[in-house]
């Protein structure tokens, strides 16, 4: 296969990446289910075990950008390597916590790092190598969508082993399955483990950030993400204990997890299409405006096993929808060269809003005993994300030629 993508040898680049992505999240997405469970175990509480979970929101997105420009500087086989085996292993050692320090490091630090080394921005940077550019907006929706189907697959999964073997064996055993992720990595960057020089005229790296963090249409665009990343985060890490406290059995929070990712895998395809012809700003600010009409008509319904099925179907679908055209407004402002460090920076805002996000539900729930202010939060803060995605311009950013350039 060549870096052009001749045929139709970059689907397999795609569904390589949304497989490894599919590992990755999945792991990610299950680790909630244990939570009431962990707390049973070893009394650290609700709010601490929380806590973990905040801070491995915000270390994942601190992690991406970093990740990025190693990857962008050296290619990306050690980066990601490096990053699945520490994701492997905090999840394996998670069953032998016994305090709320052990849980931050583990859960909040490594764990956290090593899932930012496999983040979408990396791997859709990754699997670009082999993609042409007329496609990559719909490979990206491919990798999403992989994330998603993880999701759908590994939660269940999880909550079954739980019921069969215990929660510290289905953890350890959650984590082992991570490295079914290993060949796939070693086949997505083969012949890729340097990156190309720069190109002739192109920007360093350090004067393309400098250029997107003073650019209005960079900062916007990581606004309405950060606020994405509140809700995604709440949602995420206490749908089990909104389902809980309703008084239903654990099985509805495996299966509503489980159908926000089925769903999302239609999502993400479904925008990966839409974008190649659609304005991407436009296409976000609808995600966000019905994911907030869902949010409302959720909160207002009667709590029953149907409600929560029907509300993860829905949310679902814009779920993590929002990333490719997210990664396509950075690469069309930037380009395609350093998007993994600029997409990065776009998802350390998201996991700004996802510490918030997980945290604060936390923190709502032991001060009075339910999530409702947290609900009307996600709803102001999708209407918002939606507004500032308007005045957001799909062109390319200019250029600033560099002193030695200009002479």
């Amino acid at each position: 296969m060549t870096s052009s993508g001749s045929g139709r040898g970059y689907l397999f680049a795609a569904i390589a990446a949304g497989s490894v992505f599919a590992l990755t999240l999945g792991i990610s997405q299950a680790r909630p289910l244990f939570i009431g469970a962990i707390n049973s175990q070893t009394g650290i509480g609700y709010a601490s075990i929380s806590l973990a979970f905040a801070i491995a929101q915000l270390i994942w997105g601190v992690a991406q950008p970093v990740a990025g420009a190693i990857a962008d500087r050296n290619g990306p086989r050690g980066v990601m390597l490096a990053g699945l085996l520490l994701l492997v292993a905090a999840t394996i050692a998670t069953p032998f916590a016994t305090q709320a320090a052990h849980l931050i490091l583990l859960i909040g630090f490594v764990a956290a790092c090593g899932a930012g080394a496999l983040g979408p921005a990396l791997l859709v940077s990754a699997s670009n190598r082999w993609v042409p550019e007329a496609k990559r907006s719909f490979t990206a929706g491919i990798v999403n969508a992989g994330g998603s189907f993880g999701q759908f697959l590994l939660i269940p999964f999880a909550q079954l082993m739980i019921g069969v073997a215990g929660w510290q064996p289905a953890m350890m055993l959650l984590g082992a399955t991570g490295l079914l992720a290993l060949p796939l990595l070693l086949y997505l960057t083969r012949e890729a483990s340097a990156v190309p020089g720069p190109v002739s005229g192109a920007e360093s790296l350090g004067q393309t950030v400098k250029d997107a963090v003073r650019d209005r249409d960079f900062l916007l665009l990581n606004a309405g993400f950060l606020t994405c990343g509140f809700h995604i985060a709440f949602i995420a890490t206490h749908l089990p204990g909104v389902v809980a406290s309703c008084e239903l059995p654990a099985t509805v929070s495996a299966w509503s997890l489980a159908l926000i990712g089925l769903f999302n895998i239609f999502g993400s395809l479904w925008i990966g299409r839409v974008i190649q012809t659609a304005r991407m700003k436009f296409a976000l600010a609808w995600l966000y405006f019905g994911r907030a009409c869902l949010i409302v008509a959720f909160f207002l319904a009667p709590k029953t096993t149907s409600t929560f099925l029907l509300f993860s179907i829905g949310i679902g679908f814009t779920y993590l929808s929002t990333v490719p055209p997210t990664i396509g407004l950075v690469a069309k402002r930037f380009g395609p060269r350093y998007v993994a460090t600029l997409f990065g920076l776009v998802m350390l805002g998201h996991q700004v809003g996802g510490f918030l996000g997980a945290w604060l539900g936390g923190r709502a729930f032991e001060t009075s005993g339910n999530y409702d202010w947290m609900w009307w939060a996600d709803i102001a803060l999708c209407l918002f994300a939606a507004a500032v995605h308007l005045p957001i311009r799909e062109t390319p950013a200019p250029v600033q030629a560099a002193p030695a350039a200009a002479a």
